[in-house]
């Protein structure tokens, strides 16, 4: 949860007082799941606002998981719409998951974010711990999702993102409950997977789907 009277533009500010005009907010959603892929998101807020502050529209802006589904829901709306947002998405499926691992999938996804914005930018402020393959230069922050507008705002737009994706993948594979848990290893997704066996968009490198052989390194 952000620190009441924070600034949440702080990081922002330092780069913006430098000349770095345009700062990306980079975040991921989706790295702890038995199902689906993991998304990530980039952002770069205007650097203007650091006088005018956030538009009302964004008012309460945090990490995703600190937000409601509505305010998510609303938050996603106005930064993809607003047109002074500069903005990319993009998610890695469970078959490249399995084929490279979980973090490299995500620095993968997060790279493929970046590269959908205007052109690279200068700076990317990420969240969590540094990225060694990043495309460019970056400040990594932990909890950077309730400590920076820009990661903020890349968090609700990877995880609106990946929510959606797996509300259509309960309707391709119904049964396991996608809509509801998201593909996160709940009692009753796990008691589907023991049911129904585990589906296309499984991570089968994820235990408890992982065969025992591959465990042993047998095959």
């Amino acid at each position: 949860m952000a620190v009441i009277g924070s600034d949440l533009f702080e990081f922002e500010r330092a780069l913006w007082r430098q000349g770095v005009l345009r700062v990306a907010g980079v975040d991921e959603a989706g790295r702890g799941p038995l199902a689906g892929p993991v998304t990530a998101a980039a952002a770069i807020l205007p650097s203007r606002w650091a006088e005018s502050g956030l538009p009302a529209e964004l008012a309460g802006l945090n990490d995703s998981k600190q937000l409601t589904e509505a305010q998510r829901e609303r938050f996603f709306t106005f930064i993809t719409t607003c047109g002074e947002i500069e903005f990319g998405i993009a998610e890695a499926d469970a078959a490249v998951i399995d084929e490279i691992n979980i973090l490299q999938a995500t620095h993968r996804a997060m790279n493929a974010a970046l590269g959908k914005l205007r052109s690279l930018p200068p700076h990317a402020l990420v969240d969590g711990r540094p990225v060694k393959t990043l495309c460019v230069p970056q400040t990594a922050l932990v909890k950077g999702d309730a400590r920076s507008y820009s990661i903020a705002a890349a968090s609700v737009l990877a995880k609106v993102t990946r929510d959606r994706l797996m509300v259509d993948y309960d309707r391709q594979f119904p049964g396991y409950g996608f809509a509801v848990h998201k593909g996160y290893g709940t009692a009753k997704h796990l008691a589907a997977i023991a049911q129904l066996g585990a589906c296309a968009i499984h991570r089968k490198s994820f235990a408890p789907l992982k065969r025992p052989e591959a465990e042993l390194g047998l095959i």
